[in-house]
């Protein structure tokens, strides 16, 4: 399971690279979430102004 991020809704702010704590994130037009690295811990979904990430279950 890892992030994953509309890009409908995703501004590019890069909040959400800016709390992950394993820096899965990265953002260009919209955030990016490298499945690999994410290790699930929601940071970015709380952190999300535009509740563009969730986790999938």
């Amino acid at each position: 399971m890892a992030a994953k991020v509309d890009i409908d809704k995703c501004t590019g702010c890069g909040t959400c690279a800016e709390v992950c704590p394993v820096e899965a994130i990265t953002v260009d037009d919209h955030a990016v979430v490298d499945e690999d690295e994410c290790v699930d811990c929601g940071t970015c979904v709380d952190e999300c102004p535009e509740g563009a990430i969730t986790l999938d279950e």
